[in-house]
């Protein structure tokens, strides 16, 4: 069932799948964690920290929590000194790829700008010749 079967029928959003995917994977970090997750394959908590960059450890360490109650990601535990957990996507976290290269193919359709930047950085760093006029 798409939006349409919901139109003019919403009393409660959470009573749509809308709401339900929401409460999944809504908030600052969950979208994050789980996009690189799904880019790295594997990440433990002081990198998923370091690659983000602004997350405290509070809330990286509560959107870890609830994603993985909601069975997004698997979190791993080895019994090492010192300890080692590694976090992954579960296949339903997987099953949201799709949703996330959807969101990665929007972000390159309404900002070409960013786009053209990045991949001119990228060429520079390649030795390629860029692509943008010098400002």
């Amino acid at each position: 069932m798409g939006m349409t079967a919901y139109h003019g029928l919403v009393k409660n959003i959470g009573d749509t799948p809308f709401g339900y995917t929401l409460k999944l994977i809504g908030g600052k970090w969950k979208m994050v964690v789980l996009y690189l997750l799904a880019e790295n394959g594997c990440l433990r908590f002081n990198e998923l920290q370091r690659v983000i960059g602004t997350v405290t450890v509070k809330a990286l360490s509560l959107a870890l929590k609830e994603l993985e109650s909601d069975e997004l990601i698997v979190r791993t535990e080895y019994p090492q000194v010192p300890p080692k957990v590694e976090y992954t996507l579960s296949e339903r976290g997987k099953s949201l790829i799709p949703v996330l290269e959807e969101l990665c193919e929007w972000g390159v359709q309404f900002f070409p700008e960013e786009m053209a930047r990045l991949e001119d950085e990228r060429r520079k760093a390649s030795g390629l010749p860029t692509l943008l006029k010098a400002s």
